[in-house]
């Protein structure tokens, strides 16, 4: 690493000429998805991690989960470790972990720029932007609206743009002025020719999902082998709490297993709702949901790369809206983070947050649930950057908001703020400034001035009087400034002028073709 790297990482000044797209915008730290060099944070015991250890394989020996996709109870019918009764799958705990062991610690996922591969598992922490909703606010407009292709390619291009969002999840906001037949189709293309990072498929049916990893094949330039060979995409599945999986979610969850790419299984339990009110409970059944689609992935093939997902918060007991970011979310994170350590698996948490602007709310539970998703020791952090409305509203502002946090977090976890050395402990320049001096003015400051603190992007460190002269501009009014800004100059990644012919061909002959059936 050479001295100019180390200083950049430890300033968080402007991005290497890599990542430098547009950065007359901002100045940014460089894409380098940190590593989590804090011990996490463990509020269960040994006997509480036993506990709930236990209540999920009772849940899965007693209970059972219901399986909706017949493929999927042929296979555990097949596995001679489950008992089928219906679509009633249950399973002894000896089968559970004999299968979950199979699956690894650590995997990487590489997309088509092979700089921007991330490592799932270990230390590592990989941030994604917001992912799905069907609406959309930003300043401008006002009002919360409909997405569109053009709010989706927007939102598509601040993934690319801040180097902090390390992999790009479902459609940042669902264009719906795109038929729904064909717009995976359409959003692949824009995914994949305005980022070049790690991407997603929805399992949403046989053709999206097989449609999606074709067109991640293409844009990598790989053959059929190659792309087979370690995951260069992934998908993430939800079950449908309590207690139940879908076929089409099932489906993708298996097609994705056989072609080895990477999969993500994460419960939505809501304590009071759709789980137990106590939040040992909530992540028991959260597990026994999520445990099931990894067995269901090993009998597929052995091997596969699963990660097991947290998204288990509670519900506002006088109205039954969800909330996000409160402290029993924020328990709930990190037990499940335990329970993860214990079964060896990567995990998955969110940024997510119940307000619907970007206000002091919005930022207060977003920095709840992310630092939640740090304690806990997670390695996939999904809708970092730019959720609102407990997900159902994406904003521009929201996202750089969130960025800025981000950035805190990796600036965080940069090994060269806890250094010890005889530099650091700065003796000489102690004694240099003694009882009567200060320290801005000698060599040893001046060595480091320049990377010494956090540089925001965001943030405005001035005194109220010198804010005010400014203009007086409020966190969300900058926030949209800087929006556009990064859209006005926003730059796409290179590729190749073959590539992108044959993925638009792709996309073309598939239309024609009907792309996916829908009801409507």
């Amino acid at each position: 690493m050479t001295d100019e790297t180390k200083k950049r990482r430890r300033g968080g000044g402007r991005a290497g000429a890599a990542d430098r797209r547009g950065s007359a915008v901002i100045e940014q730290m460089p894409f380098s998805p940190p590593l989590n060099i804090d011990r996490p944070i463990e509020p269960l015991g040994e006997e509480g991690v036993l506990a709930i250890h236990e209540g999920a394989m009772r849940i899965l020996e007693e209970i059972g989960i219901t399986i909706l996709n017949p493929e999927a109870l042929e296979i555990f019918r097949a596995s001679g470790g489950c008992t089928i009764n219906g679509e009633n799958v249950r399973m002894g705990r000896d089968f559970v972990m004999e299968q979950i062991a199979l699956a690894p610690e650590e995997f990487t996922i590489t997309p088509r720029n092979p700089a921007r591969k991330l490592t799932i598992g270990g230390k590592h922490i990989n941030f994604g932007n917001v992912s799905s909703p069907p609406s959309y606010w930003d300043m401008k407009i006002g009002k919360k609206v409909t997405g569109t292709r053009e709010m989706c390619a927007n939102l598509l291009k601040l993934s690319q743009y801040f180097n902090c969002i390390h992999f790009v999840g479902g459609y940042p906001v669902e264009p719906q002025d795109i038929h729904a037949s064909v717009r995976h189709l359409d959003v692949l293309y824009d995914k994949l020719t305005l980022t070049d990072k790690v991407t997603h498929a929805y399992c949403l049916g046989k053709e999206r999902v097989e449609d999606v990893m074709e067109m991640v094949r293409i844009a990598g330039g790989l053959t059929d082998a190659e792309f087979e060979a370690r995951p260069h995409m992934y998908s993430n599945i939800n079950s449908t709490s309590p207690l139940k999986h879908d076929y089409p979610m099932l489906d993708g969850w298996m097609r994705l297993a056989r072609r080895n790419q990477g999969l993500v299984v994460t419960p939505f339990t809501l304590a009071g709702a759709m789980a137990p009110v106590t939040m040992s409970g909530a992540v028991a059944q959260s597990l026994a949901e999520g445990l099931i689609a990894v067995v269901l992935a090993q009998l597929v093939r052995p091997g596969a790369c699963c990660v097991i997902g947290t998204f288990t918060s509670n519900v506002d007991m006088k109205s039954g809206a969800p909330a996000f970011g409160t402290p029993e979310y924020m328990r709930a994170t990190q037990m499940t983070g335990q329970l993860a350590r214990f079964y060896k698996l990567p995990m998955r948490a969110s940024g997510v947050c119940a307000a619907n602007v970007p206000d002091g709310q919005a930022m207060w539970e977003t920095s709840n649930s992310l630092w939640s998703g740090v304690q806990a020791g997670a390695h996939m952090i999904y809708h970092a950057a730019g959720w609102l409305e407990g997900g159902l509203i994406a904003s521009p502002e929201k996202f750089i908001m969130d960025c800025e946090i981000l950035q805190h977090i990796q600036r965080y976890m940069d090994p060269m703020l806890t250094q010890t050395g005889p530099d650091e402990i700065a003796i000489e320049a102690i004694r240099e400034v003694g009882d009567q001096g200060h320290f801005f003015g000698i060599q040893h400051t001046q060595d480091r001035y320049t990377t010494a603190f956090y540089q925001p992007f965001l943030s405005d460190w001035r005194n109220f009087e010198a804010w005010e002269i400014a203009g007086a501009t409020w966190t969300a009014a900058r926030a949209h400034q800087t929006f556009q800004d990064i859209i006005a100059s926003f730059e796409p990644p290179p590729m190749g002028v073959a590539i992108r012919e044959e993925l638009a061909a792709f996309v073309e002959r598939r239309k024609s073709e009907g792309g996916a059936p829908t009801d409507f």
